[in-house]
């Protein structure tokens, strides 16, 4: 915590990755004005719009935007490296988590109400995933500090990837009111990416040995996904079903786990640190994930392929 605390000027430096509330996009900016004098018609438009979509690709949509919505348990989880514990504190992590929270808000908040106009979805069984998720909690992965900001890199890595892909999907689709507003969440993960990737890149720079071992163990257990405590009331494997929809889309695969590690092993230069010891041995075990992973994804796509497809409450009992 000392470390962490010490950056306060090297993170004051990077909130420059916050937009300024008045610079920043708003979800109603991607919605039909429902105030306007042809909201009906373009609310018909919208809805049009949306019915070229799948059902898979709206599974994943939902169990993405559930995530984002359990945002309560992310933040909290990260307010012991914050230090605010007036809710106004003006130091410079204080000021990052208030304003990482308040762009992220937006996700949620974007797609719950994209879906909700759609008129594709179960609705109320989407509010009770959020709630029981939320009332679950989060199985936080780390034991110690560097681990949280090490988890919120690669998860913010994640997250743009899903988005991204999802994205993609829906243009192939022609659902471009969604392909924007993908756009738009991935270009927030990934400025978020940065800090956290560049807060981790001062860590290795000046606690190689205890950040690589942290590293390590986050990556013992595979990375725990934020959303894995989702449940719908019904079903008691649904986050393993949503995860199996997301990478038979292609929206987020086993090939993208490892390609992240890849990148972040480059990015904070894990190869060329010199270290000994416990930490020496973590180091050769991080470099040697990627190649595990990708060795491992024609086994994995074919277990996929052998799964029955789940059926969903969130698309009224559909196939996924």
């Amino acid at each position: 915590m000392e470390l962490i605390e010490s950056l306060q000027g090297f993170v004051s430096e990077n909130l420059s990755l916050l937009l300024p509330v008045d610079q920043a996009w708003q979800p109603s900016d991607y919605l039909p004005d429902l105030t306007a004098g042809d909201w009906a018609e373009q609310l018909t438009r919208f809805r049009d719009s949306a019915r070229c979509l799948p059902d898979d690709l709206l599974v994943v949509l939902v169990g993405n935007m559930i995530t984002e919505e359990a945002l309560p348990n992310y933040a909290v989880s990260l307010e012991h490296i914050a230090k605010d514990p007036t809710g106004t504190t003006d130091t410079p992590w204080a000021q990052w988590l208030r304003g990482w929270t308040a762009e992220e808000n937006r996700h949620g908040d974007l797609l719950n109400a994209y879906l909700r106009l759609t008129g594709r979805v179960d609705m109320h069984s989407i509010e009770l995933t959020i709630h029981h998720l939320i009332k679950n909690g989060f199985q936080k992965g780390w034991d110690n500090d560097y681990g949280g900001l090490i988890y919120a890199a690669f998860q913010e890595r994640a997250t743009r990837i899903t988005h991204g892909n999802v994205g993609r999907l829906a243009a192939a689709r022609g659902e471009e009111n969604l392909a924007k507003i993908c756009r738009k969440i991935a270009g927030d993960e990934t400025r978020h990416e940065t800090f956290y990737t560049r807060v981790i890149g001062q860590v290795m720079e000046q606690d190689p040995e205890a950040g690589v071992l942290a590293y390590r163990a986050m990556l013992k257990g595979t990375i725990a996904m934020p959303g894995r405590l989702m449940f719908d009331g019904k079903d008691s494997d649904l986050f393993d079903n949503f995860g199996a929809a997301t990478q038979r889309i292609g929206a987020y695969t086993f090939a993208d786990y490892g390609a992240i590690i890849a990148h972040l092993n480059e990015a904070w230069g894990v190869a060329y640190r010199s270290l000994s010891g416990k930490a020496a041995r973590a180091q050769d075990q991080i470099c040697r994930q990627p190649e595990r992973y990708r060795l491992l994804v024609e086994e994995v796509a074919s277990r996929l392929a052998d799964r029955p497809q789940a059926r969903f409450s969130w698309v009224n009992d559909a196939q996924a």
